[in-house]
């Protein structure tokens, strides 16, 4: 269920500088590549929920966020240490890197998390990521049957946003009084997310295709996609913008205004096959897609102290 965004320990990419393997060690410096590569993606998703609890007109709890964030964490590390055979071309940098030694900080870093949580009452939202993780990755046979989420045209983007908006929207809900704003919490993120796991899929349709997923650039293709994400983006946009004008959710604009842009930008953007991507590219498509929720707590931040 990753967004397969991965930078090596020394901050640049780690296919083109082989010269960590030599002061470091191949394997070890795999290891840490790997225990790095869901930081990102756990800081975003934390922020996410920060900018849940200020949608429904809540007061952000910084240590659901912070729980959050480290389950997050904990379910992409797991999914990246579990051999997943298209990673062998997508994320080659992680080849060698220890799985068990990732699994044990997953393990610690669930625990802490789902902890958090569990005081609150929220224990079974602390599980829902975890269970559809394995079964995305890995599944469960029962007889001759095996029930695996992965596959399937647009299955694995379905699952990423059903699966990470009810986290956020159940988090952060918890303690709305408003159901429906809650609902439409839920719709923003889970499409948000679907939208940017399909970006991804753009970077990755070489490994996809000999691993038999059928994402769907590789079902649809490029055009169909592209428009398919630009319709789902800005439909929640707009509903969102109607929403806060009926007074259903926080008057927000800065979220809203900026999501939309950010997210236009990156389906005109990164929605292009490369064999190869420049650091330039990639820094970009980084800050602008995983760093989305970073740049709106900033810039809300910043007009804040204006104000």
């Amino acid at each position: 269920m990753s967004s397969n965004s991965t930078i090596d320990i020394t901050g640049f990419p780690a296919k083109r500088y082989g010269f960590y393997d030599n002061v470091i060690g191949k394997d070890t410096l795999a290891t840490l590549n790997l225990l790095k590569s869901s930081v990102l993606v756990s800081i975003s998703g934390a922020l996410r929920i920060h900018i849940a609890f200020l949608l429904l007109q809540l007061n952000s709890m910084f240590l659901h966020c912070f729980a959050g964030g480290l389950i997050i964490y904990s379910v992409y590390t797991i999914d990246r240490a579990m051999d997943a055979e298209e990673d062998s071309v997508n994320r080659s940098e992680l080849k060698g890197a220890s799985n068990k030694c990732a699994l044990v900080v997953s393990l610690i870093c669930f625990v802490i998390g789902a902890g958090i949580l569990a005081s609150s009452g929220l224990i079974l939202i602390a599980f829902i990521p975890l269970i559809t993780g394995y079964l995305y990755t890995k599944g469960i046979e029962i007889g001759n049957l095996k029930l695996r989420l992965k596959g399937g045209m647009g299955v694995k983007n379905l699952v990423v946003g059903i699966t990470w908006g009810t986290f956020i929207a159940g988090i952060a809900g918890y303690y709305s009084a408003s159901f429906l704003a809650t609902i439409l919490v839920f719709l923003f993120f889970g499409i948000k997310l679907f939208v940017n796991s399909a970006i991804y899929d753009f970077k990755d349709i070489e490994g996809d295709m000999l691993a038999g997923i059928m994402t769907l650039p590789v079902s649809l293709g490029e055009k169909k996609t592209r428009h398919l994400l630009f319709g789902l983006h800005i439909a929640i946009h707009i509903l969102l913008i109607i929403s806060l004008f009926k007074g259903m959710i926080a008057f927000e604009p800065i979220i809203l205004i900026y999501s939309l842009g950010a997210g236009i930008t990156s389906i005109r953007s990164f929605t292009k096959p490369l064999e190869f991507e420049s650091m330039k590219n990639e820094t970009k498509r980084l800050l602008i897609v995983d760093g989305e929720s970073s740049s709106i707590v900033g810039i809300k931040a910043i007009a804040n102290c204006i104000l």
